[in-house]
């Protein structure tokens, strides 16, 4: 059951009032839960930083040994007043991070403590900026990709799942989730089986992945076209990175209000929350080892995707 906790984000975010403080507030009755907020003001306004920490039987901040799973809301903005009134399609992803760490945060106060820590970050900003892109405007944020990267990727995350509102498209046909293929070090990678098995699952339906390029794994601000920044997490860390995104069958602009789905954003909530668990304990994997091993072994490093590349000049 993580309706409940979809709904009670959704009512606390569409607000023009809302800040990271009321955000941590949910989470006030949850004394083992660990919630910091941090403002950052960028050229175009300010954000708060949230990020939750749960922490696992077993798991690294007690001094144990269990995985740390990163489940991080990415997204522009959750709001983009005064040119729009209510929650935007791109807040998406905000809800969904803040209610899996919810949903977990109650699992634990009910006994149910996961082996490992999970680490949820993202970011609340009610008045965010837009911007145009093809074929629907995109949100954009009062910060860069770059300090997003920087408090929503953390060193301790092992593995990440990247929650992003991807409507604003045509290569995802449907509505719902969709998850990316691994991402590693500029490397897209096969399609864990593990979290196949786990989104039929929790969805009761046919897994649906949707495809990626390689623009979309490099950072922003090289002048190539990303699909939206649902991977740019993977350019900060070394850890395997998959892209969950919330979708839908037409074309939905990040910055159009009254496209939120309350049961789709839930069916994301649910999966991360079923891969947290199965992620710390060690029954879900993102990757191969092994094949990532064989492939760098056999065509070298791909880590220059994770940078801005080279620039060449006419002569």
């Amino acid at each position: 059951m993580v309706l409940k906790q979809t709904l009670t984000v959704m009512e606390s975010l569409e607000s023009a009032y809302v800040t990271g403080e009321k955000v941590k507030e949910l989470f006030s009755p949850h004394e083992n839960v660990e919630v910091t907020v941090q403002t950052v003001t960028g050229e175009k306004g300010s954000t708060d930083f949230v990020k939750v920490v749960i922490p696992g039987s077993e798991g690294k901040s007690k001094g144990g040994n269990a995985p740390t799973v990163g489940i991080i809301g990415r997204l522009g903005g959750i709001g983009a007043r005064p040119s729009r009134i209510g929650l935007v399609s791109d807040a998406d992803g905000a809800v969904a991070a803040v209610a899996s760490a919810l949903k977990l945060a109650d699992m634990q106060s009910k006994g149910d403590t996961l082996l490992g820590d999970v680490l949820v970050t993202t970011h609340i900003c009610p008045d965010a900026p837009t911007l145009p892109h093809d074929p629907v405007d995109f949100m954009d944020s009062p910060v860069d990709i770059l300090t997003m990267n920087k408090y929503e990727v953390l060193p301790e995350m092992e593995v990440i799942l990247s929650i992003d509102t991807t409507k604003g498209n045509r290569v995802v046909n449907h509505k719902g989730i969709a998850i990316s293929p691994t991402v590693k070090e500029g490397y897209i990678l096969r399609v864990s089986d593990d979290l196949l098995r786990i989104m039929e699952m929790t969805t009761g339906q046919l897994p649906v992945t949707f495809p990626i390029t390689t623009q979309d794994i490099t950072p922003y601000g090289n002048e190539l076209y990303h699909i939206n920044s649902i991977l740019q997490p993977a350019v900060a860390t070394d850890s395997p990175v998959v892209g969950v995104a919330i979708t839908a069958q037409s074309i939905v602009p990040g910055c159009g209000t009254g496209a939120s789905h309350e049961t789709d954003i839930a069916d994301a909530v649910r999966f991360a929350v079923e891969v947290a668990k199965e992620a710390t304990n060690g029954t879900c994997t993102f990757y191969s080892n092994d094949e990532f091993n064989r492939i760098t072994d056999l065509y070298g490093s791909m880590k220059v995707l994770q940078t801005l590349g080279q620039k060449t000049t006419q002569q």
